[in-house]
């Protein structure tokens, strides 16, 4: 899962995505959860098709949710749920998720800008950060989901966004980053590599506009030739997200 990137300037989003209108809002650049940082979406109130950019957390907030932080629902005797991770959106999950289930079925894609993420490379037996970056220097442009939550106390809508995810068990490159889980119940090794899913520009408009079966068609891990990658050599990149329930 990805749980740190660098987000590029608005400058740079509206030359790569062709957006006129500057969000009002501002962003951080260095990214990790909860954080509010810029994405892309179909503009909601326009009668013609145009894109349109938005900043809301980095982080689905579920829909019984009472405050913008991302938690289970309380079990019997609990006063609040477990800390959710909602970063990132399993694509084998999301269907039937209900966090993500209703953002899917109702076509509420987004694109995430990105000018690099990183990922933990264990190899070595401890961690390493990896960064990416695209080969042609263009900034990365990351399929999500996004949703709107309403404060039932304030009455403030909240946007949000998650990154989706699929599985890169066969991948040359994103198959070494994460460590191999171990199954709690039997002990055994889970290899279960993930990858965030980066869309190239000729897919921008038809990702944000295409029916939900034409979408999950285009849910493929980026090829070798776009990605360049390796040890990050600065300490500049924002704090993973500590280890938390994912759904």
């Amino acid at each position: 899962m990805c749980t740190r990137y660098i987000s590029p300037e608005d400058r740079e989003i509206e030359a790569a995505w062709y957006i006129g209108a500057r969000s009002a809002e501002r962003w951080l650049r260095s990214m990790n959860p909860l954080r509010k940082g810029p994405f892309i979406r179909r503009a909601r109130d326009v009668t013609e098709y145009e894109r349109e950019l938005a900043v809301g957390q980095w982080g689905m907030i579920p829909p019984w949710s009472t405050s913008n932080i991302p938690q289970t629902k309380p079990r019997k005797g609990e006063v609040k749920g477990k800390r959710l991770s909602t970063v990132n959106a399993r694509t084998d999950r999301m269907e039937k998720s209900p966090t993500y289930g209703s953002a899917w079925k109702k076509g509420q894609r987004c694109i995430i800008p990105a000018s690099s993420f990183d990922e933990p490379n264990w190899e070595s037996g401890k961690n390493q950060w990896w960064r990416f970056k695209r080969a042609d220097g263009r900034p990365w442009g990351i399929a999500g989901l996004w949703d709107t939550w309403t404060d039932l106390k304030t009455g403030e809508v909240w946007d949000s966004y998650t990154m989706l995810t699929i599985n890169a068990n066969l991948h040359p490159l994103m198959s070494r980053m994460h460590r191999i889980e171990i199954d709690k119940a039997t002990g055994l090794e889970i290899f279960d590599k993930r990858s965030v899913v980066p869309l190239e520009e000729h897919d921008f408009d038809r990702w944000l506009t295409c029916t939900v079966e034409e979408a999950r068609e285009m849910l493929v891990l980026p090829s070798v030739g776009v990605i360049d990658a390796g040890p990050a050599s600065d300490d500049g990149a924002p704090e993973a997200e500590e280890e938390l329930v994912e759904v």
